[in-house]
């Protein structure tokens, strides 16, 4: 029996409703349908009664601190929720840039910093996870024609650093005490004394080196820094231990056939596998994912890098074919990512369907 789904996929108007359609019309969820749309005054089109369930997506990017302390937005939001819960809809806060360490300690505080405004009724968080940055990423480069080319290595690791938080400045130290980026490309964008950008050549040549890394130009792909170096040393959004999130400092080097190692969440290679990808363990110790501690996580990948500085990159590359050209096949696989897209909307469908529900997760 087909279900009917409804979505209105922006509750205010005010985020990026498109992108969310875009996502969730990738779904291959046997015996569901989804209509949607992002405009609030288009709901008297909409026959309600013939949805098995109706959801309405309240957008709190970063990007809507804009609004900030506009009191006509409170009322209108206030006003919105309330008509929509008393016609059978239930709330997604929307926000699949961020993780839920992040919206919960830095993105709005639980609803209250960044609108200054209580979610009246239960809800459901919406967080990237491993689903919404490959989908992005997916989108933007599936059809682009890279050049990549290992045969020649001049540095060891890629390392590319942006906001300074914590664990990422704890290894950066790690690797300059040990002199370990001595031959490597590196960046450190958001220092604020002395940042730390790539040599000019390595830049991304279409934009200035000013513009990054705004306006999405972080998830934008150049060969030439691939193709000079050994390593990606990714150090993830964050490094906790209840969550796995992954965003396209992962993606980037698997779509350039790059190998990796990364410094991230607990099991963060785990959970990779479980989606269908394949890790470098055969090769090189990747114990450091499984460290709960996160400085013992840190210290398994200095010791790490100081064995692989001086790799034999043909050898190395060679050996690793099959791995990293599965990994750039599975990426670009639609079916594969449509069953994370799958594993995601069935979280809301049973946020819906469940008496129980978390306003953190379901």
């Amino acid at each position: 029996m087909q279900e009917r789904n409804f979505i209105l996929t922006d509750v205010m108007k005010t985020g990026d409703n498109q992108s969310y359609e875009q996502f969730i019309n990738k779904h291959s969820l046997t015996g569901q349908e989804f209509d949607m749309t992002g405009e609030f005054y288009t709901l008297h089109n909409y026959k309600f009664n013939l949805y098995t369930r109706k959801f309405a997506i309240i957008d709190m990017r970063i990007h809507n601190d804009r609004l900030n302390g506009n009191l006509h937005y409170t009322k209108d939001l206030n006003y919105r929720l309330h008509y929509l819960h008393n016609h059978g809809f239930k709330f997604i806060i929307g926000n699949p840039w961020e993780s839920y360490h992040n919206i919960n300690t830095q993105v709005f505080m639980a609803n209250k910093k960044l609108h200054k405004i209580d979610i009246p009724f239960e809800y459901f968080t919406w967080v990237g996870g491993v689903s919404w940055f490959w989908n992005l990423m997916q989108e933007k480069h599936s059809k682009h024609k890279f050049v990549f080319d290992h045969s020649n290595k001049k540095y060891n690791f890629l390392f590319l650093n942006k906001f300074p938080r914590q664990h990422r400045l704890q290894l950066f130290q790690r690797m300059k005490d040990n002199n370990l980026l001595d031959k490597s490309l590196y960046t450190f964008l958001g220092l604020k004394e002395n940042p730390i950008r790539l040599p000019e050549e390595y830049e991304l040549p279409w934009c200035k080196p000013e513009d990054y890394p705004q306006w999405g130009l972080d998830q934008d792909l150049y060969e030439k820094p691939y193709n000079d170096t050994g390593f990606s040393l990714i150090s993830e959004t964050n490094d906790t231990n209840d969550e796995v999130f992954i965003t396209e400092k992962l993606w980037k080097p698997i779509i350039a056939k790059h190998i990796f190692i990364v410094h991230g969440n607990y099991h963060y290679l785990k959970t990779l596998k479980e989606i269908g990808f394949k890790t470098f363990d055969n090769f090189f110790d990747e114990s450091y994912d499984n460290h709960a501690d996160k400085n013992k996580r840190i210290e398994s990948i200095i010791d790490l890098c100081k064995k692989l500085k001086d790799t034999d990159w043909k050898k190395m590359y060679a050996s690793t074919e099959a791995i990293r050209e599965h990994n750039y096949e599975t990426f670009f696989n639609k079916t594969k990512l449509q069953k994370v897209i799958n594993k995601e909307l069935s979280r809301w469908l049973e946020f819906f369907d469940s008496s129980q529900v978390s306003t953190r997760k379901s």
